[in-house]
């Protein structure tokens, strides 16, 4: 499968609560299968290998998959999905078919527009629900290839959120691994694992980055850029500004 989906036909997105005497033995596939766990619990099975099912699990099964799944009748599984086509383009498979996708609350948003635009009808719908398919795949690949990523990530994610929303805040790493509920240097130790560098390195990036859009898009002088990113010398500012981007900020404005 290419990286990006050519999508020739998709089936109408649905929700299904399995019954709780369920089990699904599928016969080979004629086509592709997005199938996403929203709830409940169960056990998947496809070409001898097995993988449990709970919330956030998803498959894209192929053509020619055949595969079985039971669940706990005590915990009903409620899966979304849909059958779709794609035009054949030499490309990436995706391969193991599923993975887990950590952000159930986007995965959700997602299943619940692509079936109400799909039921609206009209082409915008249509075209709206092809999106959302597309994005749900990439989910699922993403989920497949960077099965690394865990619950215990999300806190240090948001703080990289928050630098990025708001760079000309005075942040300290200190406060950063106080919102995290983690040690300074638990906190600095996950941060440089999962986004590369230092959690001071990354708020300049971030600082730099928006100075750069100010600078270029809202008419502000560079001291005014400077002073509301938090830096009261500006040479010091135009420093790491041509550090980062090979300009000055005169040249940028």
């Amino acid at each position: 499968m290419s990286h990006r989906l050519r999508i020739e036909r998709m089936t109408a997105p649905t929700f299904w609560r399995c019954e709780a005497s369920w089990s699904w033995t599928s016969r080979p596939l004629s086509d592709h299968l997005l199938w996403c766990v929203m709830d409940g619990r169960g056990e998947l099975e496809l070409a001898g290998r097995r993988r449990e099912l709970r919330p956030g699990v998803c498959a894209v099964f192929e053509p020619g998959d055949a595969p079985r799944a039971t669940h706990d009748p005590h915990r009903r599984l409620l899966v979304f999905g849909m059958h779709f086509d794609v035009k054949p383009e030499p490309g990436v498979t995706l391969e193991p078919r599923w993975g887990e996708v950590k952000d159930r609350e986007f995965l959700g948003v997602l299943a619940r527009t692509s079936d109400a635009s799909y039921r609206r009808g009209d082409a915008p719908g249509l075209h709206q629900a092809e999106l959302c398919l597309e994005q749900l795949v990439a989910l699922v690949r993403d989920a497949v290839q960077h099965p690394g990523r865990s619950t215990a990530d999300a806190p240090v994610d948001e703080i990289a959120r928050q630098l990025r929303q708001d760079p000309g805040r005075d942040w300290t790493v200190a406060e950063m691994a106080r919102r995290a509920s983690l040690s300074r240097a638990q906190f600095t130790r996950r941060f440089v694992t999962q986004l590369g560098m230092s959690p001071a390195q990354y708020l300049i990036q971030a600082r730099i980055d928006r100075a750069h859009q100010l600078l270029t898009e809202s008419g502000m002088t560079v001291t005014e850029t400077a002073a509301a990113l938090g830096y009261t010398d500006v040479p010091y500012f135009s420093r790491q500004y041509k550090q980062r981007t090979g300009r000055t900020p005169s040249q940028d404005r």
